[in-house]
């Protein structure tokens, strides 16, 4: 005789074999973390909201709270590569869909386990020190990536950070400032990137490189020599920073593309292996107009054993 199956017994069922067809999508969500498990350090007490300045156009002006939306490949298309990217934006906004959410979903596509980085922008109104605020970030987004490398399924060694524009001074600052940790990081985790993306970047904050409107926001209207200087990155890149891939266009009118020459030849001088691509036309903002800009990168990638040929 065939056991008889109640109408609750059959709801169970039925929700049972839902969440299994559901459970592959429920694997590669792409779901926001906060970058910090406790408190956020170096912020001040506020009553003020993370807000976005154009939701439609996927802009944010105001960063409270720093978060990482993940995006993870299939396991079959896993590569065992990570890049956490820095959306650009001036330290006055993130262009977190365009260069950010965009950016990770062709990432995913190749296989690279992607992390885009709502970092906190410059603001001394909820931050102690707000020079520092998007670096400490940066640092605990490649810790964070590093800590779970077995959860997510991938190689500790191969963690990159990835910026576009001022997002671009975000990466090279974690780059070039990875020894001094302005986190907790009471198990010593390396904080140094594997390697660094660099799109249309600001390095310098000297006075004839320096994207003016980035340099304000971050170091204030009256910085010291010192100050210029230490978060000038070309400056402070020497023999341990890691290997690099830069692209910008020649025609740039919003950052200099001396900002990645002399970058370039820093990094070169000291023997860090280094590649740079420099289209004759596209100025500032050209992955929304190239839309073959990754091809380079990924065989820059693959040429260098981050991920499969």
């Amino acid at each position: 005789m065939h056991p008889i199956i109640t109408q609750k017994q059959m709801r169970k069922i039925k929700i049972l074999f839902i969440g299994i067809c559901l459970l592959p999508f429920a694997a590669h969500a792409q779901r926001v973390i906060n970058l910090y498990p406790g408190d956020i350090p170096n912020s001040k007490k506020t009553a003020l909201k993370d807000i976005p300045e154009n939701v439609s156009a996927g802009l944010m002006r105001r960063v409270i709270t720093p978060t990482l939306q993940i995006y993870l490949p299939e396991k079959d298309k896993a590569t065992d590569a990570a890049i956490v990217i820095c959306p650009g934006g001036g330290y006055s906004v993130i262009v977190y869909d365009g260069e950010g959410t965009l950016t990770a979903k062709e990432l995913v596509k190749k296989g690279i386990a992607a992390f885009v980085l709502r970092y906190r922008l410059p603001n001394d109104s909820f931050q102690v020190n707000k020079t520092i605020a998007p670096l400490q970030d940066a640092q605990q987004a490649i810790k964070m990536v590093r800590d779970s490398a077995v959860a997510w399924g991938i190689n500790s060694n191969k963690i990159g950070i990835m910026g576009f524009s001022a997002g671009g001074h975000v990466a090279s600052t974690e780059a070039t400032h990875f020894n001094k940790a302005l986190i907790e990081n009471k198990s010593n985790k390396s904080l140094r990137p594997d390697f660094q993306i660099l799109v249309y970047p600001v390095i310098s904050m000297q006075d004839s490189l320096a994207h003016q409107g980035s340099r304000t926001q971050l170091l204030g209207d009256n910085p010291s020599k010192e100050t210029i200087d230490l978060y000038s990155n070309e400056l402070q890149a020497d023999k341990n920073a890691p290997p690099a891939f830069i692209t910008v266009a020649a025609d740039d009118k919003v950052v200099d593309v001396d900002n990645s020459i002399v970058y370039f030849e820093k990094l070169r001088h000291n023997k860090v292996p280094v590649e740079m691509h420099i289209y004759q036309k596209g100025d500032h903002g050209f992955v929304f107009r190239h839309p073959g800009w990754m091809e380079p990168l990924f065989e820059w990638m693959q040429n260098n054993s981050w991920i499969n040929k």
